[in-house]
């Protein structure tokens, strides 16, 4: 189906390194197919301690992998808790974001699929998303060769845009990933705030729409 000027456009706020993002984007995923031709889909990307520069203390661990935990029983996602076996994380996450929107201007039809396989990445694999050849390696699933990629990501034009759309994030009020702004004439309108399940979500779409 052919989408026209009319078709309802929602913005999934994201984060590459949120728990409960990786969990979600299984949801919009499943939302996006069956809306197929009815609905487009936006990937957004919000910051979520992009420019964090200290190590996590213990406490910060212990509350991020209770978190996970949470996210796997609602989920039924893998995670690998090894990750908590690092003293010294630093968990920043701009270059995870800076290589979405690298991906997005590329591949902008994949965009969901990326931020999927970086997910799993992240949390499944125990990769570390800051580390550019991981970063590479995945733009390269993509059929996106190494040099474009990296021209594209060390750019100091996607530098600025990235930290133009967090900003952008930071206007709309958007301070829990995920969440699912409709576009709207009178501009964005919150219509799902945090994680829920398809048949919720799909719920609080039609009674905005």
């Amino acid at each position: 189906m052919v989408q026209s000027a009319t078709t309802p456009t929602i913005m999934y706020v994201t984060n590459p390194m949120c728990a409960w993002c990786y969990g979600f984007t299984a949801v919009v995923r499943r939302l996006a197919a069956l809306w197929r031709g009815r609905l487009q889909v936006q990937v957004q990307i919000g910051n979520l301690q992009a420019y964090a520069t200290e190590a996590l203390k213990r406490e910060e661990r212990e509350r991020l992998a209770t978190n996970w935990h949470w996210v796997q029983q609602r989920t039924h996602l893998p995670f690998d808790f090894r990750f908590f076996l690092q003293k010294k994380y630093i968990y920043a996450t701009e270059p995870a974001c800076r290589a979405l929107l690298c991906m997005r201007l590329l591949k902008p039809v994949l965009t969901l699929e990326v931020l999927r396989a970086m997910h799993s990445a992240f949390f499944a694999d125990g990769l570390d998303l800051k580390d550019t050849a991981v970063l590479v390696r995945i733009a390269g699933i993509f059929g996106v060769s190494e040099n474009l990629f990296l021209a594209l990501f060390e750019s100091e034009e996607v530098m600025q845009q990235l930290d133009d759309e967090f900003d952008f994030i930071a206007g709309l009020g958007a301070s829990n990933f995920p969440s699912i702004y409709l576009q709207t004439r009178h501009g964005a309108q919150l219509i799902s705030k945090g994680f829920c399940q398809l048949d919720e979500l799909e719920q609080r779409l039609l009674t905005h729409l």
